[in-house]
């Protein structure tokens, strides 16, 4: 209880430091980096200790760590997104790895680190993803039905959209995008790709307009969520990642996820819970589990305040959950 109660008196005085621009302001134009000094605070990072981001994006979040960091520390940074290799600082305690998190423990391997003192992972969309117009994952711009996060894969939304049955095209936009008339939806793509393939934004929205329900705005954003996360595997990821945090972590590392969706959420809490993507089963013979090898620090997410909720509202719907090994 003692390591919560640490987490939330951080968090109160965090309430104080917020009211300030300087959490708020955006270090590049890149991305403006969600719960930093939540994010910070949990990972109570050592001198020298050695940690990942794995999200590292604009780079918000590892800066800050650097800053916490001694001349002997070390920060490895992971992400598929070449566009995010412009922004890593001149920095010799800096890893660089330009590839999914999901690599994760194959990567901190090559690089010779076994086990880390702490993993911070941000799985939002930076925002230079939705305002560059060509990646394909604003619905504000027309362009290729693209949304890949890593460049290098073959799938695309325009894949996914031409390729799925009207069963998979269902459940996709039900689970991911919580779409109320999802059966609908699946069904009128499965028609209109037979008259032409979709190929861009603009087609797409001007081919489903018919069954857009409520505010336009919000369904297609509905919609593109869960196209993004199915072309990503991001659940998928998240779960690979998830499993290989505990062999990586040493004792007393912190794992801090910030999640944007409640399917995230879900995943990331029932794995501090329970040490395991699934809850494993009591043992036949005698009714006992394995231990968990993970103290939960935050029995409930740490949330933006409305200070940073006004200043960047693409954080409103973040979660910040941390643990700990044992």
């Amino acid at each position: 209880m003692s390591e919560a109660k640490n987490i939330i008196e951080v968090r109160s005085t965090n309430q104080l430091i917020n009211q300030s621009i300087e959490i708020n302001e955006p270090i590049t134009n890149y991305h403006t980096p969600v719960l930093l000094n939540e994010a910070i605070a949990a990972l109570s990072i050592k001198e020298d200790g050695v940690y990942v981001d794995c999200t590292f994006g604009g780079g918000g979040h590892s800066r800050e760590i650097l800053k916490h960091l001694g001349a002997n520390g070390k920060l490895i940074v992971f992400d598929q997104d070449e566009d995010a290799k412009m922004n890593v600082p001149a920095d010799e305690r800096v890893i660089f790895v330009p590839q999914n998190f999901r690599h994760l423990q194959r990567f901190l391997r090559l690089h010779k680190h076994t086990q880390v003192d702490g993993i911070l992972a941000d799985l939002g969309v930076s925002s230079h993803q939705f305002d560059t117009a060509e990646r394909g994952f604003s619905t504000r711009f027309d362009a290729s039905l693209d949304m890949r996060m890593d460049s290098r894969q073959k799938a695309t939304a325009a894949t996914v959209l031409n390729t799925y049955n009207e069963l998979q095209l269902h459940k996709l936009f039900e689970k991911y995008g919580e779409v109320t008339n999802s059966k609908t939806l699946a069904k009128t793509i499965i028609e209109q790709r037979i008259i032409k393939p979709f190929t861009t934004i603009n087609t797409f929205k001007q081919s489903i307009a018919a069954v857009v329900k409520g505010n336009p705005n919000k369904y297609l954003a509905q919609v593109f969520q869960a196209l993004r996360i199915e072309v990503n595997e991001e659940m998928k990821v998240l779960e690979e990642m998830l499993t290989q945090t505990i062999p990586i972590l040493k004792e007393e590392g912190r794992v801090a996820i910030i999640t944007f969706h409640s399917l995230e959420d879900r995943i990331v809490k029932n794995f501090f819970k329970h040490g395991a993507i699934i809850e494993q089963e009591a043992d036949d013979v005698y009714g006992t589990k394995a231990e968990n090898p993970l103290l939960t620090i935050t029995k409930k997410p740490i949330v933006p305040t409305v200070a940073e909720q006004k200043l960047n509202t693409r954080s409103r719907s973040a979660k910040l959950r941390v643990a700990q090994k044992k």
